[in-house]
């Protein structure tokens, strides 16, 4: 394993990636079609629970928000380390993340939100974890998130 590596990179910044969340309805966490993974919804789910719910900008802040999308990305990446087999040193690019934001009415930090799962792909693959985005608002989400993210991933 390089000094650069997705695993020491993720050691670096304290993180341990949890067991991927298995399906909860008719659908899969992720599918593989060529060199492509396309990862299910991921949601703030920290050691099987629920570890934020409401609505930003009424029940939880734009902050703790941020700290959601940030543990949906570490879910998003225990997913890849699923679908890679068990290693990360396959991903060869981070595609796409969308990007659902639960807030009031009118709220418009979606972009804010999502960033922290963003910057975490980054901080973790480096260039190959620089994708396109969307950051959507909508006014619900499963299990009543905050947030909830998908990815497109190319791997080798």
């Amino acid at each position: 394993m390089s000094v650069e590596s997705a695993e020491n990179r993720l050691q670096a910044l304290g993180i341990s990636l949890p067991a991927p969340a298995a399906a909860v309805a008719n659908y899969v966490p992720f599918v593989r079609t060529g060199n492509l993974i396309s990862i299910s919804g991921q949601i703030p789910i920290a050691d099987g629970e629920l570890a934020f719910a409401g609505i930003v900008g009424k029940d939880i802040s734009v902050e703790e928000a941020c700290a959601a999308a940030r543990l949906c990305a570490i879910n998003l990446i225990a997913q890849m380390k699923a679908a890679c087999d068990g290693d990360l040193e396959r991903v060869v690019r981070v595609v796409k993340l969308g990007g659902f934001v639960n807030g009031v009415d009118g709220f418009g930090k979606q972009p804010v939100i999502i960033n922290a799962a963003s910057d975490l792909m980054v901080d973790v693959f480096g260039d190959k974890g620089r994708h396109s985005r969307s950051a959507v608002g909508v006014n619900g989400l499963p299990m009543g998130v905050p947030v909830e993210i998908d990815a497109l991933v190319e791997i080798a």
